[in-house]
């Protein structure tokens, strides 16, 4: 079976701002998260909702190495950085007043990666 290599040059560039940060700042996190990206797209994670709000405490920040779907609801804010959103799953993070950034954005908000948590 031929492997396939990815293609998009958004993931790839994302895959290896991530190796970098993570070398310059000794941070594995990033790391971690670049290697969950570089594997095949069906093997990301798919996190709803209802998981956040059953695992995550109020105003924590998390990562989601994948897709972030809608099905579930919150009420408590926090701040959470995905590969993909659906519409809805951004809708019901931002009225329960939390924030949606992504993976790039919260690397350099947090290049060390302390108090981020990985779900999925």
């Amino acid at each position: 079976m031929k492997r396939s290599k990815k293609t998009d040059p958004g993931l790839l560039s994302l895959i290896d701002e991530l190796k970098r940060v993570s070398r310059e700042n000794e941070a594995p996190i990033w790391r971690d998260i670049a290697k969950r990206l570089e594997k095949p797209s069906r093997v990301w994670s798919e996190v709803n909702v209802s998981r956040i709000s059953r695992y995550v405490r109020k105003n924590e920040t998390i990562i989601v190495p994948g897709k972030l779907l809608g099905a579930g609801e919150i009420d408590f804010p926090i701040t959470v950085a995905a590969y993909r959103t659906t519409g809805q799953a951004r809708e019901k993070i931002s009225n329960a007043g939390g924030k949606l950034l992504s993976i790039e954005e919260l690397a350099r908000a947090n290049p060390r990666g302390k108090g981020i948590r990985i779900i999925g």
